[in-house]
């Protein structure tokens, strides 16, 4: 399988990203994370590239989003996908990044509102599974849910201190791990909040 690493790059720099925002869009520019209401922020421009990247993502894999937030990440994964299953427990973030994302004419994004915490069963195993919030540790669930030679990017650790990693189910189902970077993201509410 190819690697769309440069296509994804390119896709990236010409995002808009202050199309995702409802304020701060003068900020938009700047590779800072900023807030998008509700407590919650939308991330720096160079580590949802980074997260992605670290996906290797693939155009007939099905990704699992948890915490949709802006929509920002989603567009992302889902303009390098086959279809993103993409969770968020705010009602408002919801119908805004869907709103969003329809006006972008995405037809392969499936939208949940609700605790993303234990995945989205119905639908997996997934390819690949992107987590936008610091779990506590890594959730057995998404672990369940992430198919043989899958990929997941997820956040781990307390609110002070949190570690990116790169998770890889090989042939026989054991998951290797690959830290990443030190990251500060908001908490994964839910099952697996501290």
């Amino acid at each position: 399988m190819k690697s769309q690493r440069k296509e994804i790059i390119s896709y990236f720099k010409q995002m808009d990203r202050s199309f995702f925002m409802d304020s701060n869009k003068d900020l938009a520019v700047f590779d800072q994370a900023l807030p998008i209401g509700f407590e919650q922020t939308i991330s720096q421009p160079s580590l949802v590239l980074e997260m992605t990247l670290a996906l290797d993502l693939h155009p007939e894999q099905k990704v699992l989003e948890l915490g949709t937030g802006s929509g920002f990440q989603t567009a992302l994964l889902a303009a390098f996908s086959e279809s993103v299953y993409t969770i968020e427990r705010i009602e408002e973030l919801h119908a805004r990044a869907k709103e969003r994302l329809a006006q972008l004419n995405f037809q392969n994004i499936h939208f949940k509102l609700g605790d993303g915490s234990e995945g989205w069963k119905e639908f997996a195993p997934y390819d690949r599974i992107m987590v936008t919030a610091a779990a506590a540790e890594v959730p057995k669930e998404l672990l369940e849910q992430l198919e043989i030679g899958g990929k997941m990017v997820i956040p781990v650790g307390s609110s002070f201190s949190q570690e990116l990693r790169l998770i890889e189910k090989d042939d026989q189902g054991k998951t290797h791990t690959t830290l990443l970077n030190e990251v500060l993201f908001v908490p994964l509410k839910g099952k697996y909040e501290k």
